[in-house]
């Protein structure tokens, strides 16, 4: 008995000491990414995901650290680099899942990085993926306020080259924004990045 006893005490520590592996590890990326430091930052959460399995954030913040640097990054052969590392480590969270409407979300940011880096090539190959990722992800979490937000604010972003009427697309911002307030995300590194950006374009539509 006391055997058995033992072996469930050093099972139940190894589970808490992998599980503060973990959140030692994302506080640490999270920290690396906040000074600036995206390169390291994304090859921490590249070592947490090869050890962390049963999570998809590792890799998610991967693709979100390396598409959010192409939005300023003017070289087109570094662009072409990171949404490859992007599109890679989202690839891997797909293939396990595919009804996480974050995921799809983050599928949507990586084709707009195309579009945002050459929209004269890519405008009319990507569009049509981007409004499609955004429409699974709304369809598999209507509250998610990035899904509703990101679709709104991608469609205002081409409105000077499309004509299409900004109101209601203003409203959805709206809505987004009450979708930020009352989200709750489900562990302390879930995704509840947006609300900054959401509040910006609502000042723009007044």
């Amino acid at each position: 008995m006391t055997k058995i006893i033992t072996i469930i005490t050093l099972f139940i520590c190894s589970l808490l000491s992998a599980q503060t592996q973990f959140e030692q590890g994302m506080t640490k990326a999270f920290g690396l990414w906040k000074e600036g430091k995206n390169t390291e930052a994304s090859q921490l959460f590249e070592r947490i995901a090869a050890a962390e399995k049963n999570s998809y954030l590792p890799n998610y913040y991967i693709a979100l650290i390396n598409t959010t640097a192409v939005f300023t990054e003017k070289d087109k052969t570094k662009i072409d680099l990171l949404l490859t590392k992007a599109q890679d480590a989202l690839d891997a969270e797909m293939i396990k899942d595919q009804s996480n409407s974050e995921l799809y979300v983050m599928q949507a940011l990586i084709y707009t990085g195309y579009v945002v880096a050459d929209p004269m090539t890519n405008g009319m190959k990507y569009s049509g993926k981007v409004m499609e990722a955004y429409a699974k992800a709304k369809a598999l979490d209507p509250n998610n306020p990035r899904a509703v937000f990101g679709e709104a604010d991608y469609q205002l972003g081409g409105a000077k080259w499309t004509g299409v009427d900004t109101k209601p697309l203003c409203a959805q911002v709206d809505k987004s924004i009450e979708l930020f307030n009352n989200f709750k995300p489900a562990t302390p590194f879930s995704p509840k990045w947006g609300l900054e950006r959401a509040l910006e374009i609502q000042k723009t539509c007044k």
